[in-house]
């Protein structure tokens, strides 16, 4: 047993983050197969070759290249990404072989990967995070809240996949909606661990800003139901910031493994302007067929250029914005306060609109 004050440094993960593992002492132990589960913190060897372009997100979002040998401390999670990267850590074999699955230290064993991805970082299991011959995991770290009725006026991004503009979509309004001088939260809500995003919406002006690992999961591909209780977890956790409006993420689209279905039944009360960011024109078309709702606005890759827009608007009658374009923002900032004034109190919009 080898405490972490005579070990090479180790890089921490951005999903270490809600933890404390930088400033209280640890052992790391090698466990037999049958007490890994999610969510367990595990050390992580990186293994030759290393792409020149091989990092590792940290915990304050900041990305730090890797070298055979480095020691990173991540999670054992899941991934189903569509154009990406899909593994699990239960498909680590007997030889303790895995992958960074995310660069936030999503461990597991790829075994789908995209040709368009760039090589993934290997890694050899070299244990797990152990205190007071106890296992440490990231539920460790979540802190206990009362159920708070979560009752924000909340602004719903979806994709129709993964990569399809819905983190930029959310930082455009998020600033928007800060210039009218609202107090404004921001979640992303289902996906694999990742700082960078929700960072993005802290940079854009967001009051506060959460997502699943702040419940404790490395991503947010679960069971069901037990995602339902974290989600609750985390809606009462914004409900304590008492906002004016919530902009919340959902990684993926409503249709993948990542439990988006779960997010939107949890917040159809409370969702007041629905944004569906497409990959291509097509797509929304299925995205809205399939899943079977009407979006407030139509954004994203397939509408950055004026032939999407209007394609779009073609297939399907709705409303479609290029949000890059400062001529679009006028349009978003007055489909805002159309949806908004029914839901946030009076005597904020007057002052605000």
């Amino acid at each position: 047993m080898n405490t972490n004050l005579f070990n090479p440094p180790y890089l921490y993960s951005s999903l270490t983050r809600i933890s404390d593992l930088k400033l209280q002492p640890f052992d790391v132990v090698s466990l037999p197969r049958k007490q890994w589960e999610t969510g367990d913190y595990v050390v992580g060897e990186v293994l030759s070759p290393v792409s020149p372009n091989a990092t590792v997100e940290l915990t304050n979002g900041r990305l730090a290249s890797l070298l055979p040998g480095d020691r990173i401390i991540g999670a054992f999670g899941v991934r189903r990404a569509t154009l990406e990267a899909v593994g699990e850590w239960q498909s680590i074999g007997e030889d303790g072989r895995m992958d960074n699955m995310t660069c936030a230290g999503l461990f597991g064993k790829v075994t789908s990967k995209s040709y368009l991805l760039p090589s993934i970082t290997s890694l050899q299991y070299r244990g797990h995070v152990i205190r007071n011959h106890h296992k440490v995991c990231m539920k460790d770290f979540v802190p206990t809240i009362s159920n708070i009725p979560y009752e924000c006026p909340t602004i719903m991004i979806i994709g129709t996949s993964m990569s399809a503009g819905k983190t930029t979509a959310a930082r455009i309004i998020i600033h928007q909606l800060k210039q009218l001088g609202l107090k404004v939260v921001a979640a992303k809500l289902t996906g694999a661990g990742r700082y960078r995003d929700v960072l993005s919406m802290g940079d854009a002006g967001a009051d506060r800003i959460f997502d699943f690992v702040d419940v404790g999961l490395p991503s947010s591909v679960a069971a069901p139901e037990e995602f339902r209780v974290s989600v609750r977890q985390l809606l009462s956790m914004m409900a304590v910031e008492n906002p004016d409006v919530a902009v919340v993420e959902a990684g993926a689209s409503p249709l993948e493994p990542y439990n988006g279905s779960v997010v939107l039944e949890e917040l159809k009360d409370q969702i007041c302007f629905t944004v569906l960011c497409a990959s291509d024109p097509y797509a929304v078309v299925g995205v809205c067929q399939g899943f079977g709702f009407m979006p407030d606005l139509i954004t994203g890759i397939a509408t950055s250029t004026s032939s999407g827009v209007e394609l779009v608007e073609k297939l399907t009658g709705l409303k479609a914005l290029t949000l890059s374009e400062p001529s679009a923002l006028l349009s978003l900032t007055q489909l805002l306060q159309d949806k908004l004034l029914d839901k946030i109190k009076s005597q904020v919009l007057t002052g605000c609109f």
